[in-house]
């Protein structure tokens, strides 16, 4: 929108060719899918507008005169009705719609855009979203980012192992859960509902969850709004997609100590999702920001207890999860709240410790494991925290080891073991 408004104030040479296939990840929302929809259903007053105009223009004698003076009256008309007319009042002229799959119909188009030299003008282009495979042109949702599938028969191959529940699982019972006690947890997405789990909770709280659109910056600033009306927004975004609404999160959220809690998904390396998709910047990121309190669980079951004492706190707080299952553990309990910022000891060691965060915590006690057949003893901690931190429990160890290793899966520099350091360097502990 910043662009389109800038190109129509410069009336630059500008050709915008929008793709309009109706998908927008999940089921396109908002008024701007509802005015690209009303575009193409005023496709037949445009055509109407051409042959009054043409009937006008064959009176014999006066009819140029007729069609002049119709034209400001079919002006006032066509800017009261024909959704078109916003695209004009930006300072763009419209061509379209065009069958995207149509390629002479499309090149034909392209050429008369070329024509336009005196400001931007845009070719507005249908096509199908999976075209030419009929399964994804009849759910394109379905096929979006999908796992292996028979290209015959559209089905996905499926596994032979039981698989643990994914933390987006998780996440959204976990919710739907704490929503049914608590009527001010409201849920959003920024058109991820199916990614994040927040799709069970439009399901089941129709009124209580949203999807703003691919609007992250919006939904930072909708979930601020609530909180300061006395709700407990949760804002479920990807952990890499969180980075757009950067401002956002410090002026709105926490410069102000406002409830808002944020549930990363896919924090960490993301396999096929690939590396536009790594959630790995936002400990460095949002550990400088006033008032936030960060957290990772070491599995699924923990991961309910941070989801409750992520909402109740009474300000911003973040927790950062994996993209895949969880690990098996029971799930059955209760979510219970953990104290803040205090880490747990899971094994004692003499020699060396192992401070890990989040999806670290089971490699670490896997490597403690193999250190501990070459006869080297390692405490393993699960930090739960990197804001605040465990400087009691941290410091104790860095007295008592002569080792301290921190693991984590995210950028180095910033992060979590960047924290520790720091803790460190704080306390005169080198």
């Amino acid at each position: 929108m910043e662009a389109i408004n800038q190109a129509g104030h410069l009336k630059s040479r500008l050709i915008v060719l929008l793709n309009d296939n109706e998908m927008s990840i999940a089921p396109a929302v908002g008024a701007l899918s509802r005015y690209l929809n009303r575009i193409k259903e005023a496709q037949s007053y445009q055509h109407l507008k051409e042959e009054i105009g043409d009937v006008l223009e064959s009176v014999p004698g006066i009819g140029g005169r007729l069609r002049q003076a119709a034209k400001s009256v079919k002006d006032a008309i066509a800017a009261a009705v024909l959704p078109g007319a916003l695209v004009s009042e930006l300072g763009f002229k419209y061509i379209g719609y065009v069958d995207g799959h149509n390629v002479p119909m499309l090149v034909a188009a392209l050429e008369e855009a070329k024509k336009v030299d005196d400001g931007p003008v845009i070719v507005h282009a249908l096509t199908t979203k999976g075209k030419g495979f009929p399964n994804p042109e009849k759910n394109y949702y379905a096929y979006h980012a999908t796992g292996p599938f028979d290209p015959k028969t559209g089905l996905p191959y499926k596994s032979n192992k039981a698989a643990a529940p994914t933390y987006t699982q998780v996440f959204g019972e976990t919710m739907c859960e704490l929503m049914a006690k608590d009527d001010k947890i409201v849920a959003l997405t920024a058109a991820m509902p199916d990614g994040t789990g927040v799709d069970k909770i439009l399901e089941k709280f129709p009124g209580r969850a949203f999807d703003v659109g691919i609007a992250e910056q919006h939904a930072v600033t909708f979930c601020a709004g609530m909180a300061c009306e006395g709700l407990k927004p949760v804002a479920a975004i990807y952990s890499t997609f969180l980075q757009r609404a950067f401002d956002q999160i410090i002026h709105d959220v926490c410069l102000q100590n406002l409830n808002v809690t944020f549930a990363m998904d896919r924090a960490g390396i993301v396999g096929a999702d690939g590396p536009t998709h790594h959630g790995l910047l936002d400990i460095a990121y949002l550990r400088g920001y006033p008032n936030i309190v960060l957290m990772a669980p070491k599995d699924e079951g923990e991961m309910r207890d941070m989801i409750l004492t992520a909402i109740e706190h009474p300000g911003p707080a973040a927790i950062r999860y994996p993209r895949g299952n969880g690990f098996g553990v029971d799930i059955s309990a209760v979510p219970t709240k953990i104290e803040i910022g205090k880490a747990e000891i899971l094994r004692k060691g003499a020699d060396v410790a192992i401070v890990a965060y989040g999806s670290m915590v089971n490699p670490a006690l896997d490597a403690a494991s193999k250190l501990a057949s070459e006869r080297i003893e390692a405490t393993v901690i699960n930090a739960r925290f990197v804001k605040p931190l465990d400087a009691e429990m941290i410091t104790e160890l860095a007295r008592n080891h002569q080792v301290i290793i921190t693991v984590e899966e995210a950028y180095l520099a910033g992060g979590f073991g960047s924290a520790v350091m720091e803790l460190l360097e704080e306390n005169e502990l080198r």
